[in-house]
């Protein structure tokens, strides 16, 4: 019984590390590729770079991709997102778990439905329109703050509804207003679930594509997604460019995600007990 269980642990290991190799190789195959030159990165395979290498790759992508200004774009539709996101994703949380009536249930469902339901384009961009929020940074952000707020209400609503309720009586009870309330008592309780929240917000605002192509026709204000969408259809011939481009894109997802990952799976876990 002993050695089936080591057998089996054995296996389920193999597996697993089975499995991040095959997903690790269209990684390898960037950071490869991306320090190579021209002709040896046409083949695009996972042969490694040889010496001297190209470190003018991505000095070529960052001045004719401009991904500075690109970058910053995208920093500041990520940040604005987070936080706008954050704010009203607490306050409606704490609002609707504290009031469970019936007319707060159905919107907390209807919030959540949002999840699921898809995007009609088609009608966003006649409201982006007419609020005058089309091709603005402005509206992109309110934009990416409507999309993530579902999930992010449905995160937190399940940390909220932990918190034992005599804790906001104790709270009243020695004068607190509901503003120093939410934010000084319950938010600090928190963190967790906002750690989750921004880190899932900032993901998900960073790799966004189709939102920005619609909404904004001036490449000034275009993130890093269509900037390297754009600079792929100038040089898609010239893979070692392309490939450096991808990586810098890629690169500040990797490193939030490498920060962030133990508080998305101990936020993901803990709200789950009840909601």
């Amino acid at each position: 019984m002993r050695r089936k269980k080591i057998f089996r642990g054995i296996c389920v290991n193999l597996t697993a590390w089975l499995l991040s190799a095959v997903c690790m190789i269209p990684l390898l195959l960037i950071l490869f590729n991306s320090l190579k030159d021209k002709n040896a990165a046409s083949y695009m395979n996972l042969s490694l770079p040889t010496l001297p290498i190209p470190w003018e790759n991505f000095t070529t992508v960052i001045e004719k991709g401009k991904l500075l200004t690109s970058f910053l774009n995208s920093l500041t539709y990520s940040f604005g997102s987070v936080c706008l996101c954050g704010i009203l994703a607490v306050m409606a949380s704490y609002v609707l778990s504290r009031n469970a009536t019936r007319l707060n249930r159905m919107l907390y469902m209807f919030l959540v439905m949002g999840i699921t339901l898809p995007v009609n384009y088609v009608a966003l961009m006649r409201v982006m329109i007419f609020l005058h929020l089309n091709n603005t940074k402005l509206g992109i952000i309110l934009l990416y703050a409507a999309m993530q707020l579902p999930f992010s209400v449905f995160l937190i609503h399940g940390f909220v509804a932990r918190i034992p309720v005599e804790l906001d009586e104790a709270a009243v009870i020695d004068g607190c207003g509901s503003v120093k309330l939410l934010f000084l008592i319950v938010l600090p309780l928190l963190k967790p679930a906002m750690a989750t929240v921004f880190v899932l917000t900032f993901l998900n605002t960073w790799n966004e594509f189709v939102s920005p192509l619609y909404f904004l026709s001036s490449s000034e204000k275009w993130p890093m997604t269509l900037s390297v969408y754009n600079f792929f259809g100038m040089y898609f011939k010239d893979w070692n460019l392309v490939c450096a481009d991808i990586l810098l894109t890629s690169l500040p997802v990797i490193l939030v995600y490498l920060f962030g990952q133990k508080y998305i799976v101990s936020g993901m876990t803990a709200g789950a007990v009840k909601g």
